[in-house]
């Protein structure tokens, strides 16, 4: 969590993300994005005065780059020994930058590299855990200049995200949840990637009247036919609560996209028309729905 808050009540133009790598760096870029900055990952520290000067209008270009997140690490060659320097830099040309420094525990730093496989950036040989430790010294000295201290050692990617929407949102709160409600056909195969999934099979199945089968679940017919059905009500009903009652939690844990399955033996009836039921109730409860319907033409 964060051990040192200078952070401004107005989000700052030009913020550098640095600090321990494993920390977190690169995915805080993600929510930076979110927030409307132009943001670029591994930028030379010898170009930072450069890219300042996009954010700086002038007789060549009337219109400047609005709000910038820069990552500058250690994996750039001549970080440790000019980082500071230009930053003092900037600051006498009337730019403030926000030093945002991530850090994490050298057990939680060990495990996610081993999780990764990826090389330490600081590593000459002497191992994972000695290269944690060598670069967290060499870095005390950009660390104790940072304006915000953050310490992911118990955040996840999302957890991380909601934090720095928190805290750097001019509106103090994140974009809203984008929820895509999925029809589909079991006998098709399940969709990759739901996050959550119903099943509507016990429910009368259209098909077997005549008059209906060749229908979808968006026809009025279908739709009345259904809806004569108090199990369907109460299925709907139900699956309404549960997602009133989840789509919160996961608003809150930082998630941008939520996609539902309601699946049916062949997605053309049932799962079509609780999938649009739903839709109705979730748009009243203020939620960002949109549908979809994978095999209603089949």
């Amino acid at each position: 969590m964060p051990s040192k808050n200078n952070t401004p009540e107005i989000p700052p133009r030009l913020v550098i993300i640095t600090g321990l790598s494993g920390s977190g760096m690169s995915s805080a870029t993600n929510a930076f994005e979110d927030l409307g900055y132009f943001c670029v990952d591994n930028l030379p520290v010898t170009m930072l005065a450069t890219f300042a000067r996009l954010l700086q209008p002038n007789a060549e270009s009337a219109k400047a780059i609005e709000k910038a997140a820069l990552v500058i690490n250690i994996r750039e060659r001549h970080f440790l020994d000019d980082f500071l320097k230009e930053i003092e830099r900037l600051r006498k040309k009337g730019l403030s930058p926000l030093i945002l420094f991530f850090e994490a525990s050298d057990e939680v730093l060990q495990r996610r590299f081993s999780e990764t496989r990826r090389p330490h950036p600081a590593d000459t040989g002497s191992g994972l855990r000695a290269s944690i430790k060598a670069e967290r010294k060499a870095l005390g000295h950009i660390r104790s200049k940072a304006d915000l201290i953050i310490d992911t050692s118990d955040l996840t990617v999302h957890s991380l995200r909601r934090l720095l929407l928190e805290r750097f949102s001019e509106r103090q709160e994140a974009a809203p949840l984008k929820v895509q409600l999925l029809s589909f056909g079991h006998k098709y195969g399940s969709p990759r990637d739901l996050d959550l999934m119903f099943d509507v099979r016990h429910l009368p199945n259209p098909y077997f009247e005549p008059s209906l089968r060749d229908l979808t679940g968006e026809n009025k017919a279908i739709v009345k036919y259904l809806r004569e059905q108090k199990e369907v009500n109460e299925t709907v009903e139900k699956f309404h609560d549960l997602l009133r009652y989840l789509l919160p939690f996961y608003a809150k844990e930082g998630k941008s996209y939520l996609t539902v399955g309601i699946g049916c033996t062949g997605g053309r009836h049932r799962s079509v028309m609780v999938t649009n039921a739903l839709r109705k109730l979730l748009k009243k409860d203020g939620f960002e729905v949109s549908t979809a319907h994978r095999d209603m033409q089949k």
